[in-house]
């Protein structure tokens, strides 16, 4: 039934689980607004975060849609939803979900490598937005594994390919540099570079965050296995794709163990790769029963996590 309806991406699939995401997020906001009381400066804040979810819902569908990284079907785009819905109380910050923009269009740079197209602007632009990242959350520089990763995986290595995405990194540095040099406020910038780990990760043995990373790092592990296991004797763009994939979500790990402030929200990070790797091992279900049961576990466990824990 479920795994029919989005065996195909369609249009309508986008727009349906499009509209399931705006009745939860109206019904969280609802809740919020009548525990706390109504007033127009907290209905502009929920206006905004909407229009942000939207923006982030598009980039992602847009990453799907142009580097085939999954079959052509819309399971991909419901699990973000369903994970995003999962957390929705906790997605309440501006700064994460402008975060989460720039990080999918880092990542769309990343991962269009594939099409050995315009490689250079595509490293310099990886580059220009993982620096705009750096800037705003310093310990993202980690994402530099992944540029190079897609390098070696996809492209010769040379001295343009290595460099052009440091030269893109270093052009919003360099304004931002300026910008404080002109107010004599260098030491703002050198701060940056003051990497304030915290692996305190205490915050994720709350009850609701807990069993979350439990289900999603379980269905990964899973899903990685088999898919790699399909994959392994096959030479191809996918191949590459996979291992960048698998290295983007253990990259993540290591970013939100080492992320000085954590909140719950920046477990959006995670959805992209976690998304992705799980819908490539429901397509390798052949039964439509289990893919259905597998869909519908993911849909009541959503409400479930978003409305009841």
């Amino acid at each position: 039934m479920l795994a029919n309806y989005l065996n195909k991406s369609k249009p309508i699939n986008f727009i349906g689980i499009l509209v399931f995401f705006i009745i939860c997020f109206l019904t969280t906001v609802s809740s919020h607004l009548f525990n706390t009381g109504f007033s127009g400066e907290k209905l502009l804040k929920s206006f905004i975060l909407l229009m942000l979810f939207l923006s982030v819902f598009f980039f992602y569908n847009f990453i799907l849609s142009k580097n085939k990284l999954t079959f052509d079907n819309s399971y991909a785009y419901l699990l973000f939803t369903l994970f995003i819905i999962c957390i929705l109380p906790e997605l309440t910050s501006y700064k994460t979900l402008i975060l989460a923009i720039i990080y999918l269009f880092f990542l769309r740079k990343i991962y269009s490598l594939r099409s050995h197209k315009k490689v250079i602007q595509k490293l310099f632009d990886s580059g220009f937005w993982l620096g705009i990242l750096f800037i705003l959350e310093p310990i993202s520089i980690l994402f530099f594994i992944l540029v190079f990763t897609a390098v070696i995986l996809h492209l010769k290595i040379t001295l343009h390919t290595l460099f052009t995405a440091v030269i893109g990194f270093i052009a919003p540095l360099f304004i931002y540099f300026t910008y404080f040099f002109w107010f004599d406020k260098t030491e703002e910038f050198t701060r940056l570079f003051n990497f304030d780990f915290n692996i305190d990760i205490q915050i994720y043995t709350q009850t609701k965050l807990f069993w979350f990373f439990v289900c999603i790092f379980t269905s990964s592990l899973f899903s990685i296995f088999f898919k790699s296991v399909e994959t392994i004797g096959v030479s191809n763009t996918f191949r590459r794709s996979w291992t960048l994939l698998i290295i983007n979500f253990f990259i993540i790990l290591l970013f939100l163990a080492l992320l000085p402030a954590k909140n719950g929200s920046e477990i959006i990070f995670i959805l992209f790769p976690a998304s992705v790797i799980i819908t490539n091992g429901i397509e390798l279900i052949k039964k439509n029963i289990i893919k259905n049961l597998i869909l519908f576990g993911f849909l009541f466990g959503s409400i479930f996590f978003c409305f009841f824990l």
